[in-house]
């Protein structure tokens, strides 16, 4: 079985496990016990392998929690950020729980216990709630004890059962690493493609946020640290550690979620690739109103799919007008349309040698009022590098072509790209897909700046400017006329002939009611 055989049986096995196990519960509800399960193992198995350091005489499930010292459980906290006793492993929990009375309370106190393992270090607030949604009591698993404790041992005993191969030198190798972050994320899009609207909120599809990650860090070699002030589950930020293992990302992976559920999803999904506690931080609340990380700012690299075209406070809060991040633009997002807020945001917040890649509603590159003068400034100020038209049906929840706004701070030339990309997709399933071969097309005529018919156009400055700053792609690059062309001259040549054999028709049945009737006055 080669390797992606392998992982797409991984993957039908997780999606059968969800279904099987969830029963009457709505999947989009019980998402948080897989997720969460999916979890549990992964940092259990990861920990006992970090203490057993590559030791073959250890085996950290079969050590009673008395062995472990302070010492111990201190050091392991500064360098992993929590801690598990053996008692409390997902492999020790598993192994009984069918036959475990007290098993949803169990995992309560274990969770509880792991969270509060952190409390008064610096990892308290990657940890702090990272179980918050796995609620063991919740009527959602079932009406008794025995209803839930019978549907969270089949959820244990389902990934309990999933092989992700062997172990080796006393850590995951990159293929266990992928392995889990793959699982995650492909229950992660499942759940969202099967959500309606709501998926798309906290979900950007791997292959658009490959695309999106190539944007951001084309050309950079090294980055200081990568952000996402819309970050939803992290999946942006993931794709620029998975796509570019040659980049090196110096100080980490930031980024800002407003719901409390998909924070969790977010810094669940950093652990579950890998990333450690001091290498990411996701921070909760509201990117507009109440940012985050304006101490860690500018960043190299900025990638973000915010929600779009939803209400915000505007002007309603007239102390945001003289806010760092908007007052260069002098004037705010429409309180119905936050779209350009979020784009201000990312802007005030990327470093003159990077990148910002955001996907956009179309409609903010061509409307009046505030947007047109946010986008006179972003143009004025040369901040606009290239505007992508993508194809309908990308995204989950919405069958919209959105676009993709690319900003920097280091132009060289005062020119505007566009691409019209929206003709690349591959049909599959409900949704359609950017293949690799599509992305490569965008990224070469992004990286060349190469006018392309049909395709591709570098706009001057005095162009869009007579054009009142309207930045569609649609009024630069032409749409290819796909209707079949007609040859006049032949048609013309054919027209001839048909008229001639018309005539010669005519005449030959003129001839034929003559003869008829000429027949007819003989009698």
């Amino acid at each position: 079985m080669t390797g992606a055989q392998q992982r797409a049986a991984l993957q039908r096995q997780i999606w059968q496990i969800a279904n099987d196990v969830r029963g009457a519960v709505d999947g989009w509800d019980f998402k948080q016990y897989v997720l969460g399960t999916l979890f549990y193992r992964f940092i259990s198995e990861n920990f006992a392998l970090y203490i057993e350091a590559g030791d073959d005489s250890i085996r950290y499930a079969e050590l009673p929690d008395s062995v472990i010292t302070p010492e111990i459980k201190d050091d392991a906290i500064k360098t992993k950020g929590y801690f598990i006793y053996p008692s409390q492993l997902f492999a020790t929990i598993a192994k009984d729980a069918h036959t475990n009375e007290s098993l949803n309370t169990d995992l309560a106190a274990i969770f509880a216990a792991i969270e509060s393992s952190a409390n008064g270090y610096p990892s308290e607030g990657d940890i702090k709630g990272l179980f918050a949604d796995f609620d063991t009591t919740s009527n959602r698993l079932g009406n008794t004890v025995k209803d839930k404790n019978a549907r969270l041992a089949a959820v244990l005993k389902g990934v309990a059962g999933l092989d992700f191969g062997e172990f080796h030198g006393g850590d995951f190798n990159g293929n266990q690493i992928d392995l889990f972050g793959d699982a995650y994320e492909f229950l992660i899009s499942n759940y969202a493609a099967n959500a309606g609207k709501s998926g798309g909120e906290f979900f950007t599809p791997q292959h658009v946020s490959k695309l999106i990650a190539q944007l951001a860090m084309h050309k950079q070699t090294k980055v200081n640290k990568i952000f996402d002030p819309a970050c939803g589950s992290g999946s942006l930020l993931l794709q620029a550690k998975k796509h570019f293992d040659a980049h090196i990302i110096e100080e980490g992976f930031f980024g800002q979620e407003i719901n409390h559920t998909t924070y969790n999803l977010a810094r669940m999904n950093m652990f579950l690739h890998n990333i450690n506690y001091d290498k990411f931080n996701i921070q909760l609340g509201n990117t507009l109103i109440d940012p985050n990380f304006g101490d860690e700012k500018p960043f190299d690299a900025i990638v973000s799919n915010p929600p779009y075209s939803v209400k915000w406070k505007g002007s309603d809060d007239p102390t945001l007008i003289n806010d760092d991040r908007f007052a260069p633009a002098g004037v705010l997002a429409p309180k119905s349309k936050a779209d350009f807020a979020f784009v201000l945001h990312a802007l005030s917040y990327l470093s003159s040698k990077g990148r910002a890649a955001i996907v956009c509603f179309p409609g903010i590159f061509y409307r009046g009022g505030a947007e047109q003068k946010i986008r006179k400034y972003l143009v004025d100020n040369n901040y606009v590098e290239t505007v992508i038209s993508l194809a309908p049906n990308l995204f989950y929840g919405t069958t919209i072509a959105v676009n993709i706004l690319v900003l920097s701070k280091h132009k060289t030339d005062t020119t505007t790209q566009f691409i019209d990309a929206s003709g690349l997709f591959k049909k599959e399933t409900n949704n359609n897909v950017l293949t690799d071969e599509h992305i490569e097309k965008i990224m070469q005529v992004f990286d060349s700046k190469e006018n392309a018919d049909h395709f591709a156009r570098s706009v001057d400055f005095d162009n869009i400017v007579g054009n009142d700053y309207n930045l569609s792609v649609s009024s630069y690059v032409e749409a290819e006329d796909t209707r079949e062309r007609v040859d006049i001259g032949r048609l013309n040549a054919e027209l001839k002939t048909t008229v001639a054999r018309i005539d010669q028709l005519r005449a030959e049945i003129d001839a034929i009611v003559a003869e008829i009737e000429g027949e007819e006055v003989e009698a």
